[in-house]
């Protein structure tokens, strides 16, 4: 199993690995090699679209830490409304065909070794097929067949989910605190559901929401700002950079009991497209009794580019 599996459980289920949560990852690493045998999903996901590495840049081992960069905490709420405001002027973007495909390019850097490696993927927007590059070079496209116990959506599927949500911020926040989708998704044998409260599935489910690529409604993407701004602990951090030296906007959530970590949605100060799902580890981490994960280690997941395209293999 890879970080990057592991990453793409992330953007689905908050918590960090334990014993259970670890069986959970691999029980769904290897149904999903069985949908798609060259790699499993990623991003995230960051969440549901199953990726192909087409290049590695491979380091030494030894732990990846980003350049020092100065900090400053902002006011969310102020930042948070400046977002809605943004992004409602946006025109609203015309839904693709069901045979068009979304592509995706992503840097991911790992944990344990601080190794990078670029990622190319294509995914029908049906979510029927998906495409990509194995490290050979060899290009395929195979099908995807449904799984009804997962929760992974095509793209097509958060388009028409996204519709069905209210544009009102607190009634966004209401609905998302008891989405039934993301409570009781993914089935998987043996393995028993974690308790989340309201305030953090929101969170949770908000930022999965921004971090697709799917089509976004822009008073939708407004009303998910605001409705960010009403959860308690989330927090807005200025010069975040990403793994690649770019800085943005550090949006993330400090909830008592996770202090060991930060993960960041890292937001273009501009545009406040979402630019890096990434964490930090502020302390060591230790599994099993040994330090897994040690304090500065970054695991990441940069976006490089995207795009709707007619065909796999195909770039914007």
């Amino acid at each position: 199993m890879d970080d990057l599996t592991i990453l793409g459980e992330m953007r689905a289920d908050a918590p960090q690995p334990d014993a259970v949560r670890l069986r959970r990852v691999r029980r769904r690493v290897m149904r999903r090699r069985r949908r798609f045998v060259i790699m499993p999903s990623v991003l995230v996901a960051a969440v549901a679209v199953v990726v192909i590495a087409v290049s590695m840049a491979h380091r030494p081992p030894e732990e990846r830490t980003l350049p020092a960069a100065e900090t400053v905490l902002l006011n969310s709420k102020t930042v948070l409304e400046e977002a809605a405001k943004t992004v409602e002027k946006r025109a609203d973007a015309p839904e693709p065909r069901p045979d068009q495909w979304q592509y995706t390019k992503t840097l991911n850097v790992q944990p344990a070794d601080g190794r990078t490696r670029t990622y190319e993927s294509w995914l029908r927007y049906d979510g029927k097929q998906s495409a990509g590059r194995d490290p050979e070079g060899n290009f395929q496209v195979q099908d995807l067949p449904p799984d009804p116990g997962d929760d992974d959506l095509s793209p097509q599927q958060y388009r028409q989910k996204l519709l069905k949500l209210p544009t009102d911020p607190d009634a966004l926040l209401a609905h998302v605190q008891g989405d039934r989708h993301w409570i009781d998704y993914p089935k998987e044998e043996g393995v028993p559901k974690g308790v989340e409260d309201p305030d953090s599935r929101a969170y949770r489910i908000l930022s999965v929401y921004l971090n697709q690529q799917a089509v976004m409604p822009p008073d939708l993407e407004a009303a998910i700002f605001r409705a960010m701004a009403k959860i308690p602990g989330v927090k807005i951090e200025q010069g975040v950079r990403d793994a690649t030296g770019r800085t943005g906007l550090g949006m993330f959530r400090s909830t008592p009991g996770e202090e060991g970590q930060r993960r960041y949605l890292i937001l273009d100060p501009r545009t406040y497209r979402v630019l890096a799902d990434q964490s930090i580890w502020l302390q060591d981490e230790l599994i099993g009794g040994e330090v897994a994960y040690k304090k500065g280690a970054v695991f990441a997941a940069v976006l490089l580019a995207s795009g709707i395209v007619d065909r796999p293999g195909d770039v914007p």
